[in-house]
């Protein structure tokens, strides 16, 4: 069969040889590819895994470095619109003929090596990062760690950012048992940041078992501040008078503080001065992490699709002001805790817009519905004040939310990559 020449040919074939539902757990065969394909980093690379907040961690180390003229290599997933986004280079992202190049060469040394699409399509980007000359390179971890195919690289800074309940059937159910597993990217002698307030003891046991460099977050770095600003405080390195980072919401000091750990780590390697940590931090960007889109009504992003995700997103909705509505736009893969992400938000929302996702993964929209109605006192008492409503498509949700809402109130898309990025397209395509 002849390879294919386009980028959406490339991903309509990778996505036919393997089920999007399954996962292999395991790195033998990625690492034998990786070994065919000689695939080595000539520069420092910092990983980044954790429940929530890999993205936004990931977004502003790269913010702060291009602010400071190195040349940046990320890797950061999933997509919302292009698969293009999952691979940035200098702030770019890659172009089709760079990543049509890099899935070529994987291939070649692929042999009958099966590979999922998510291993294939790592060590696609992997490679193209480590031959683009960078002075550093930002790898974001799927799920877990121990065994994401992220990991066959040894990392020089390994950042944990939060551990919580999500993917129990791969990761385990508790925070012990997933605390092991986002251990899995510590490496012996290396700098290990975990900027999780309240760390698994597995995760401490797992970096001093292998003789990891541990830095705890209110032991070894840490963060204070006002209204206006806020300081940094690492094991040699002081950074104060920081503006906040653009990305709105609670836990974004945490991560904040987690990349100028690695920076302070990296001091040698990668000089930053306080200027460019002000500008990075300041400009950095990342879509549908709470998201507040101009206009009005106020239509919020945010791809929070678990109960520590969903807790945030009530609390930074709860310091927005006053707005006389809340509509939802929600959908929700079926394995996960969507009792949980109701539980946090229901005295948040009052009308309910539940969708159908495009995944064989995915709760109905019906389901979704009877389990609000299930949690949510209220619900039917009152159909001016409370209302659930299911529909086929985020897109079709969006558009009710949108016809009902005054231009006071607001709209919140959330609960899974796919119910922002279906928002998203139906907005793009209404723009243009």
């Amino acid at each position: 069969m002849s390879t294919p020449t386009t980028l959406p040919e490339w991903l309509a074939l990778l996505e036919s040889r393997h089920a999007e539902t399954v996962i292999n757990m395991g790195l033998d065969r990625v690492r034998a590819v990786k070994e065919r394909l000689q695939l080595a980093f000539s520069c420092p690379v910092i990983m980044v895994a954790g429940t929530n907040g890999k993205g936004s961690t990931c977004a502003m180390l790269e913010s702060i470095l291009l602010r400071a003229g190195y040349k940046v290599g990320l890797y950061i997933k999933p997509h919302f619109l292009d698969f293009n986004e999952r691979a940035r280079i200098n702030g770019d992202l890659a172009t089709d003929a760079a990543l049509v190049e890099a899935f070529d060469a994987v291939e070649a040394v692929r042999g009958d090596t099966t590979l999922t699409y998510f291993e294939f399509t790592t060590l696609a980007i992997m490679h193209l990062l480590s031959k683009a000359q960078l002075d550093v390179v930002i790898l974001e971890v799927g799920l877990g760690g121990r065994l994401d195919a992220v990991n066959v690289i040894d990392a020089d800074v390994s950042i944990v950012t939060s551990v919580d309940i999500d993917h129990v059937d791969y990761l385990g159910g508790t925070r012990e048992q997933i605390g092991f597993e986002k251990a899995g990217i510590f490496r012996p002698g290396k700098a290990a940041i975990c900027s999780d307030p309240v760390p698994p003891q597995t995760l401490i046991d797992h970096a001093e078992a292998i003789g990891a460099d541990l830095w705890l977050m209110g032991r070894d770095f840490n963060y204070s501040g006002d209204k206006q600003q806020w300081n940094y405080g690492g094991r040699a390195q002081r950074r104060n008078s920081l503006g906040y980072p653009s990305l709105r919401g609670a836990n974004q000091l945490l991560n904040a503080s987690a990349a100028l750990a690695a920076l302070e780590v990296l001091k040698n390697e990668l000089p930053v001065g306080a200027q460019e940590v002000r500008h990075g931090l300041v400009t950095v960007e990342l879509p549908g992490r709470f998201q507040v889109l101009p206009g009005r009504p106020s239509v919020i992003l945010d791809v929070a699709h678990n109960p520590h995700a969903a807790s945030a997103l009530s609390q930074n909705l709860g310091n927005m002001g006053y707005h006389p509505y809340t509509f939802a736009v929600f959908g929700s893969m079926h394995d996960k805790d969507i009792d949980g992400v109701v539980k946090a938000l229901g005295g948040v929302i009052d009308h309910w817009c539940l969708a159908t996702l495009p995944s064989p993964r995915a709760a109905t929209a019906s389901e979704l519905a009877a389990k609000v109605q299930a949690i949510v006192p209220d619900i039917h008492q009152n159909a001016q004040e409370k209302t659930v409503n299911v529909f086929d498509t985020p897109a079709q949700a969006f558009v009710n939310a949108m016809s009902r809402a005054g231009e006071n109130d607001r709209i919140v898309v959330f609960g899974s990559f796919l119910t922002v990025a279906g928002v998203m397209a139906a907005r793009k395509s209404s723009l243009h």
